[in-house]
């Protein structure tokens, strides 16, 4: 009897932890296209000028971006896993190139060692979202509203330009973004623990490709709250 719990409990911890592991990858290749691409583009003369020498080319990039996140989040459940797989592929791709920016406007060394502190700091709150036992539900509504107020900020500071205030939205940032990454991860378990044994490959996909949008969207931005911050020396 004892034998026959415990092999639905072990298929079950497998489970979860090889959906954990789907989102965590998925995330990290979307981490690594972004990079490459950000670096690619940012050492291209031709495709810099067509970017950040049309603000329409520019802005219709941040548009796709945009619609890809809000399609991604909105309508995984009503695609294939592979085009929600493509669709994260493709917005990966994107954001490395718009992020192209950072470098020519910070020193590679910036970049380098901020990142190794995002890193660090993302893990630290990525392991403290799956191991504690408050419950960070309510949390989430404030950090919402946070997130809110600094796209308000961020695009009032887009006319005003105010380092002052672009440097107070950078320090709120990182507070909101490392919540976030708590939140998002103690959800993520949640959500790896509750799903039944008996989803098929396609939902499980999915289920990680979202998972791991919001993870990776944590990072991101966390990293450019922190390059605001830490990226003092310009080339």
């Amino acid at each position: 009897m004892m034998e026959s719990i415990s092999v639905p409990r072990q298929k079950t911890k497998f489970l979860v932890n090889d959906f954990v592991r789907s989102v965590y990858n998925w995330m990290f290749i979307g981490l690594a296209l972004t990079g490459f691409m950000a670096y690619f583009v940012s050492t291209n003369e031709a495709i810099l000028h067509l970017i950040y020498g049309n603000r329409l080319v520019f802005f219709g990039l941040i548009i796709a971006e945009l619609a890809l996140v809000f399609s991604i989040a909105g309508m995984v459940n009503r695609m294939s896993a592979s085009t929600a797989t493509a669709l994260f592929v493709i917005y990966s791709v994107l954001n490395g190139v718009t992020l192209s920016f950072i470098f020519l406007a910070y020193a590679r060394a910036s970049i380098v060692s901020t990142f190794f502190i995002c890193s660090a700091t993302f893990l630290a709150c990525s392991i403290y979202g799956w191991t504690t036992k408050k419950d960070l539900t309510s949390l989430g509504g404030f950090l919402v509203m946070g997130l809110i107020g600094i796209i308000i900020a961020s695009l009032v500071n887009m006319f005003i330009r105010s380092s002052a205030m672009s440097m107070v939205v950078s320090y709120i940032g990182v507070i909101v973004f490392v919540g976030l990454t708590a939140y998002d991860t103690q959800k993520l378990k949640n959500m790896a623990v509750t799903q039944p044994t008996n989803l098929d490959g396609a939902v499980v996909r999915k289920g990680a490709i979202l998972g791991a949008l919001s993870l990776y969207l944590d990072f991101i931005n966390l990293f450019l709250m922190l390059l605001r911050i830490f990226g003092g020396n310009r080339n």
